[in-house]
């Protein structure tokens, strides 16, 4: 019989005690900018908290267009959550002035940029626009690192409380049983993170530098000649003359990402391409913030090292 350990029994024991006890009160409301932010929220905010995400995991989070739906749904919002740090600097502005609502503007305990709530890589030294779409305050796409993540969860159940002080224990008891049930799972992968230890990739875009530096791994080469920039066949040929040398072990793409130039790249050098879900919903298989981690972990190995 699969038992749950006595501490994470006794914080389920709590938190059904919060949930029978405390009277019922309007859901507030949270406007997410991605869908692992969403599902951030969801975690501990649980039914304090009724979600929307701006975009799903087939969209590529940069480029969205600010409609009037999407204005709507800010201007009812109580908190909202995005990556920041620059990665919705085409969209998310617009919807924040159009919406006008003072809870969730800049300085207002409602906004909450979860890249800026832990230290960032590759912040340039000096922007220049011939270097691609880079952001001065770093890389955005942060989730992916799970010793992050939960730095993130925790700040999140924080300001979640200074919301709505009433529940503030409720978010703290969520956030704790998070942390333990995402690093049971990451014990759990062990024997996937140390075969992927060490190992060089060719990515697509920044968006796995987090992943690829909690997993001491190395991006050799990059599908993208610069950041934002699509691969013209002239620079698909230098890269593949590149990687016959350096000889990475796998291609990765996110879902959302166009897969014609790593297909063709795959073709050529004959290294397995891995598409990863990336986000929440990027397959049937990533339906949570730990399944994600597993499913991630599970194809990198499986399709990539076999």
């Amino acid at each position: 019989m699969n038992r749950l350990p006595r501490k994470m029994s006794q914080l389920l024991l709590v938190l059904a005690f919060f949930v029978v006890a405390l009277p019922a009160s309007a859901k507030l409301n949270a406007f997410a900018c991605e869908p692992e932010w969403a599902e951030l929220v969801r975690e501990i905010g649980g039914d304090k908290y009724r979600v929307f995400s701006a975009t799903n995991a087939f969209q590529n989070p940069h480029f969205i267009e600010a409609r009037p739906s999407l204005i709507a749904k800010v201007r009812r919002a109580d908190l909202l959550v995005c990556s920041g740090a620059e990665l919705e600097i085409g969209w998310l502005p617009l919807l924040l002035r159009q919406s006008a609502n003072p809870n969730i503007q800049t300085d207002k305990p409602g906004y909450f940029m979860a890249a800026m709530q832990v230290s960032r890589l590759e912040i340039p030294q000096h922007l220049d626009r011939s270097h691609g779409d880079i952001h001065a305050d770093g890389n955005p796409h942060v989730h992916l690192d799970p010793l992050r993540l939960i730095s993130i969860a925790k700040k999140l159940s924080q300001r979640m409380a200074a919301i709505d002080p009433d529940n503030s224990a409720y978010y703290s008891l969520r956030f704790k049983l998070f942390r333990r049930q995402l690093n049971k799972q990451l014990n759990q992968l062990a024997p996937l993170i140390a075969q992927l230890e060490g190992q060089k990739v060719v990515v697509y875009h920044k968006s796995w530098s987090y992943l690829l530096d909690w997993l001491d791994m190395t991006a050799v080469a990059d599908l993208e000649p610069v950041p934002g920039v699509a691969p013209s066949s002239s620079y698909l040929v230098k890269l593949l003359k590149q990687i016959r040398q350096q000889k990475p072990a796998f291609i990765m793409v996110a879902a959302y990402q166009d897969q014609k130039a790593a297909k063709w790249l795959a073709k050529k050098s004959g290294l397995p391409l891995v598409v990863l879900p990336y986000t929440i919903g990027g397959n049937d298989s990533s339906n949570n913030l730990v399944e994600l981690f597993a499913d991630t972990l599970e194809q990198m190995v499986q399709q990539g090292l076999n």
